[in-house]
């Protein structure tokens, strides 16, 4: 029998992803010998900032039945076991392929950030299985949205540097 989420853990996880997405863009921002890439990976590593608020925001809106433990833990670990998941499903920056290394083109890391990106809706998508209804699954969806968006942001700015817009 699966253990069901509620909506302020999956949150939770998506403000890390976000944290560990804004680590990537100034990681990556500061190996770029360019100017102008480092003011985009800045900005992307801002927007994931404001990603995070936004989750932060979402999740001080949530009613107590949404925010109410599935699980008795007087200790707290769930709160770890919820780092430990963001950190080794997206953003990963322990993973190579995820690391931003000074041998990687922009259009490297745009093509990366796109695939986690992608990661991180299946995850989602995954764990709103785990969310009743009644304890915030509709706010999984809103996440699932969120990271639509930057899907399409990202491809919106690989496609101008391959065009030269």
């Amino acid at each position: 029998m699966a253990i069901p989420f509620n909506a302020d853990e999956v949150l939770k996880i998506a403000e890390q992803i976000e944290r560990n997405g804004v680590e990537f863009y100034r990681r990556a921002a500061e190996k770029s010998a360019f100017a102008a890439e480092r003011r985009l990976l800045e900005d992307l590593a801002q927007m994931e900032e404001r990603h995070e608020k936004v989750f932060a925001a979402m999740r001080e809106d949530l009613s107590e039945e949404e925010r109410a433990s599935t699980v008795f833990d007087p200790e707290g670990e769930a709160d770890l076991y919820l780092k430990a998941v963001a950190d080794g499903n997206v953003f990963n920056l322990k993973a190579g392929a995820a690391d931003p290394g000074g041998d990687k083109s922009l259009e490297d890391i745009l093509r990366i950030a796109i695939g986690m990106e992608k990661d991180s809706i299946v995850f989602y998508t995954t764990m709103s299985g785990f969310v009743p209804p009644r304890l915030g699954r509709e706010k999984i969806m809103e996440i699932i949205g969120e990271e639509q968006k930057h899907i399409g942001m990202l491809g919106a700015v690989l496609r101008s540097l391959k065009t030269g817009d």
